[in-house]
């Protein structure tokens, strides 16, 4: 983001367009001395990770005071996340978010970046969404979610942190982004042809997701699109806001050279299965909603005339029920070093596979109710566990039904509402 904007690690600005100054008061603002400071709150249970963002290169960029953080950690327990420790730092970190929105002209949303197989991450990250949603309901809440991944398992009660969240966030969030590290390793592996890829490569990865969703509130385009805009053109359905994300060009560097950017080139691997940044592949499923930006130099011709050619091309992959359901924006400036970029933001209901994945993990273990001492300890009930996995249960067979479901049909909705009432 800093890098897009000319922006070096110690807030000063070493760009050479006037553009990137036009509007970099949407995600900065600026201080003393000429120096932009990140809107950016950060906040963790142990003081850690913060330590090690504040030794990094950008650590003298943020704010001393947006540095939120407490000293016991949440120990992968969403209940000590959500309700103990968690609650106890919640409303310092309030105070700061609240700080920073007074500082807007017109606040249109907040990002969240979390993942769901921790403790803090989970549990404090749901309670934040949900403290927002309270004061500021009528703003967009826009979650990037590391969902966990399919074979490797970061903690053993990721299913019940998980679980527990997608519950939260099901009924909080307006947007959730969902992004995995096991997808994302391929993508280093396959496409980019990296032997052993960092968490740095992976960052970048998602970086270049986040500063594609957002580049049109940044720099200006002849197709705006902003995260109001997103939701609306995205959701059909309040409860069924789970993206998949993907991002071109994507290319080895040994073949850097060979590759020429076309439009119809990003269109394909922006499309891509092997380019999702979740392990579910979207063709198990369909589409209910796409949505692709691009960037660069382009005609606008052109990007419409390839996204009806997509739609045409894979129209089993598109629900019937929604006649035009891609969404195109295009903004005039490229990302740092390329000619032009596309990301591409999907409403799969191939989604429910990850969602099931999780489900079936939850289940085994709840059964025997193995680690749940450790939340009830906290002053968690069964009861809410019980309830989490109805819920996503239900989320999964909304996808399925929407999956299934034809123009031709009558009322679908209406016995589905009663059902969903009951």
């Amino acid at each position: 983001m800093s890098a897009e904007h000319g922006i070096n690690g110690d807030g000063a600005y070493v760009g050479d367009n006037d553009l990137q100054l036009k509007r970099i008061n949407v995600y900065f603002h600026e201080g003393m001395e000429g120096r932009y400071v990140p809107r950016a709150v950060l906040t963790d249970l142990e003081p850690g990770t913060m330590d090690s963002i504040r030794a990094g290169p950008y650590g003298n960029m943020f704010r001393p005071d947006n540095f939120v953080f407490g000293q016991s950690g949440a120990g992968n327990n969403w209940a000590k996340g959500h309700y103990t420790e968690g609650a106890e730092l919640v409303d310092s970190v309030m105070d700061v978010i609240r700080k920073e929105a007074e500082g807007c002209d017109v606040l249109q949303g907040f990002q969240i970046t979390h993942s769901m197989g921790g403790g803090t991450g989970s549990g404090m990250g749901t309670l934040l969404v949900s403290k927002m949603r309270e004061e500021y309901p009528d703003r967009i809440m826009s979650t990037y979610s590391v969902v966990p991944s399919p074979k490797v398992s970061d903690t053993v009660v990721e299913p019940y942190n998980a679980t527990l969240s997608i519950h939260q966030l099901v009924e909080n969030a307006d947007q959730c982004f969902a992004l995995d590290n096991e997808a994302l390793y391929d993508i280093c592996f396959r496409t980019l042809k990296l032997a052993n890829p960092s968490y740095g490569d992976l960052n970048h990865l998602i970086a270049n997701a986040i500063t594609g969703t957002t580049c049109s509130l940044r720099f200006p385009g002849q197709l705006n699109c902003d995260l109001r805009k997103l939701a609306v053109n995205m959701v059909p359905f309040p409860r069924l806001h789970f993206f998949l994300v993907g991002f071109a060009p994507l290319t080895a560097r040994s073949s850097q050279s060979f590759r020429v950017l076309t439009v119809p080139e990003l269109t394909a691997q922006a499309f891509d299965a092997k380019n999702m940044m979740c392990a579910a592949d979207p063709r198990h499923g369909r589409y209910l909603t796409c949505a692709m930006m691009f960037r660069g130099s382009m005609s606008s011709k052109e990007v419409d005339d390839q996204m009806l050619q997509m739609v045409n091309k894979n129209s089993s992959y598109f629900v019937e029920w929604i006649p035009n359901n891609l969404k195109a924006s295009i903004c005039d400036i490229p990302p740092n070093g390329l000619k032009m970029s596309s990301v591409f933001i999907g409403n799969s209901t191939a989604i429910q596979e990850a969602w099931k994945r999780v489900a079936d993990q939850f289940t085994v273990m709840f059964r025997r109710k193995a680690f749940l001492h450790w939340y009830t300890g906290e002053g968690m009930d069964e009861m809410e566990f019980t309830e989490a996995e109805s819920n996503l249960n239900d989320l999964v067979s909304e996808y399925q039904q929407y999956q299934d479901a034809t123009a031709e049909e009558e009322d679908i909705s209406g016995d589905f509402d009663e059902n969903y009432e009951g």
